[in-house]
């Protein structure tokens, strides 16, 4: 199996500053994540992140499907300027 190596940018918890982080991934998940980062308005290292990120939520929150986790992730980073507001009535 050959590896690719791609650059995933990673928050540092020291500074604001993001830093790139090279990493070996297998072929078939490089190629996926680039067909989807396309369909998903993406860059292929923020697909890649944005996967790493869902995963570890489900791991810390067995309890919750994971598609509330992937859309609440969504949500999360969505520009609330283009949120609808709520009405109560």
């Amino acid at each position: 199996m050959r590896k690719t190596n791609a650059t995933i940018v990673a928050n540092s918890n020291l500074s604001r500053i993001k830093m790139g982080v090279p990493i070996r991934i297998n072929d078939a998940i490089y190629h996926e994540a680039k067909k989807i980062a396309k369909a998903e308005c993406r860059s292929i290292p923020n697909q890649i992140e944005f996967w790493a990120q869902i995963g570890k939520c489900a791991l810390d929150n067995p309890d919750l499907p994971i598609e509330f986790v992937r859309e609440l992730l969504i949500s999360k980073n969505m520009d609330r300027s283009l949120a609808e507001p709520f009405n109560f009535e």
